[in-house]
């Protein structure tokens, strides 16, 4: 069973945040120990900032291999001047790079079924130019994600999708992949 944290608990924000943010804490932990603790009890003190410690090289390990600003920018103007055929194409190729296995479905509700591990994924991502995301098309998702017996559902788009949609996503289950998160999904090697 795979548990998941919750994305405002203190640890799920300082992975989200520059891992050097982390350090500080570290840093402080440390010199409080000194500071306020009897000698016995120092390590038992620094031993408080391990947790925070683990979190800081997880998120510089995360951050020294995600793309520049730049790279995410220009992925971004490449990928919105594409054509729908380009576009699948170079989703299909990023799935596969990643591991999955890909089939193009002939679908209103979903461009692909990609499958990893034995759990498949359906992806929407033929409106992803539309500059407005509504809930139709994840509504279309989800009734496909059940259609074709898949565990879970991934919607792709240059634009955010609305407050209602991104409402509706989070009820259903629908991964929702816009924006800055599209280029750097397409920039994973």
């Amino acid at each position: 069973m795979k548990l998941k944290m919750s994305e405002n608990s203190l640890f799920a924000i300082l992975l989200r945040s520059p891992w050097w943010i982390s350090m500080l804490i570290v840093a402080g932990f440390t010199l409080l120990s000194f500071a306020l603790l009897p000698t016995p009890y120092v390590p038992f003190g620094v031993m408080g900032a391990f947790p925070f410690l683990v979190i800081g090289v997880l998120a510089a390990r995360k951050q020294w291999r995600a793309p520049s600003a730049a790279r995410v920018a220009e992925m971004l103007t490449r990928v919105g001047a594409m054509s729908w055929r380009d576009f699948a194409a170079l989703i299909g190729q990023t799935y596969v790079e990643q591991g999955y296995t890909v089939l193009r479905l002939n679908s209103p509700a979903a461009d692909f079924k990609v499958v990893k591990g034995g759990r498949a994924t359906l992806v929407s991502c033929k409106r992803w130019k539309a500059a407005n995301q509504g809930v139709e098309a994840l509504r279309d998702l989800v009734a496909a994600k059940e259609t074709q017996e898949a565990q879970q559902c991934t919607y792709l788009s240059l634009a955010p999708v609305s407050d209602t949609a991104q409402r509706f996503a989070k009820a259903q289950g629908v991964a929702l992949v816009s924006g800055n998160e599209l280029a750097r999904l397409l920039l994973q090697k």
